[in-house]
């Protein structure tokens, strides 16, 4: 029997043995499992996934290589990933590196040959462990540190992650939504000024944005509301991002509050969703085993239409705490949780999932345009 080369260790003391692929090495985070059968390039460089180990249950990743054009953030924040066949070679027309090469840039640590139906039925039953994902060419492990590791690391409630990913300093975004056969495109005459605050934000988010016409800087989440306002922006989006949205609010929510009060208009997705929560009063909490695939039904209320969407987020908004004010607009018909929420009366709303796909279905970019028309609106009102 060939010997293994990378283990996954959970806090529990649960060993899991399998081959080890990309970089060598160690690291402790949150075992989730993501559904998505396309876009492991997306997933794994999108921020949200930053102190967590990827579990994919879809067994082909790899089949279609890595290329330069499906990166969602300059650097992967995600702490490892796990597979349950061998990469294959790449067989896609766009693969410019095979997989593992990739992994090793990125100094993405995986694990391969695992039981992933049995490790996600684990997740399910139980919720979300932390873990060790551990790499060695040698299959030389001290699995007794690696336990203790994996024990004592604190998890991710109460852990503000989103000051790790955010940009250093404000910069602009013009490139737009991909087009097969002409690639990126690029955004000449905007229409409207939008202020990013980046909690995390995903590139394709800032292309759907530029492609409806926005301007957009994109600014630190630590940012001051009165700075933002000095750039005179016709609406603000708050990005998604990782980490416990209430250890991210301590800063990021008195500067929501502000801009609240501006009376400009807001979009909020994910973590900018909950944030935006936060900012009106409702409260968050941790989910059992969250949100990650491209497959999750959502009922636009505001319609009555059911969407396809993708998801990624282990912590919800607590839709009993909404107050008076703040209506539910979308809702999850998998298991009933909060997706979306809109401000009585003021150009204000934000959704749970990700309207900008990458990877998914798209069902929902109307958002963009509904942000657009809020922003158009308001922009009218105030000539």
């Amino acid at each position: 029997m060939t010997a293994a080369t990378g283990l996954l260790v959970l806090a529990d003391g649960t060993i899991l043995k399998g081959i080890g692929i990309g970089a060598t090495g160690n690291a402790v985070g949150e075992v989730c499992f993501n559904t998505a059968m396309t876009g492991y390039q997306e997933i794994l460089t999108d921020p949200s996934y930053a102190g967590q180990i990827i579990t994919f249950t879809f067994p082909h990743i790899g089949n279609v290589g890595t290329n330069s054009e499906d990166f969602e953030t300059a650097r992967s924040a995600v702490r490892g990933t796990i597979l349950r066949a061998d990469i294959t070679n790449p067989a896609n027309y766009r693969a410019k590196s095979h997989l593992n090469d990739w992994l090793n840039e990125q100094q993405i640590i995986g694990l391969g040959g695992i039981d992933t139906r049995a490790l996600t039925r684990l997740i399910r039953e139980s919720g979300m462990p932390n873990g060790i994902i551990a790499h060695d060419p040698n299959g030389d492990f001290d699995v007794a540190s690696l336990k203790a590791q994996a024990a004592e690391w604190p998890g991710l409630e109460g852990m503000d992650l989103a000051i790790e990913v955010t940009c250093a300093e404000p910069y602009r975004w013009d490139e737009t939504r991909w087009i097969r056969g002409q690639g990126f495109g690029k955004q000449t005459s905007p229409n409207y000024k939008v202020i990013a605050i980046d909690y995390g934000v995903k590139r394709n988010i800032l292309r759907c944005l530029a492609n409806t016409g926005c301007d957009v800087t994109i600014v630190p989440a630590t940012m001051p509301a009165d700075k933002i306002l000095a750039m005179e922006p016709d609406g603000i989006f708050l990005a998604n991002g990782p980490g416990d949205p209430a250890a991210t609010g301590e800063y990021a929510v008195p500067i929501i509050q502000d801009l609240i009060r501006s009376g400009k208009p807001i979009f909020g997705i994910c973590l900018g969703h909950q944030m935006l929560a936060l900012a009106l009063g409702a409260k968050t909490k941790k989910m059992h085993q969250g949100h990650h695939g491209a497959n999750h039904p959502v009922k636009d209320l505001t319609t009555d239409k059911v969407e396809i969407t993708s998801m990624n987020h282990g912590f919800t908004v607590d839709r009993d705490t909404l107050p008076s004010g703040v209506i539910e607009t979308h809702l999850s018909l998998f298991d009933g949780t909060n997706c979306g929420l809109r401000v009585e009366g003021k150009p204000i709303f934000s959704v749970q999932h990700h309207p900008e796909a990458s990877p998914g279905p798209q069902d929902s970019y109307y958002l963009f345009e509904r942000f657009v028309a809020q922003i158009e609106g308001s922009v009218a009102e105030h000539a």
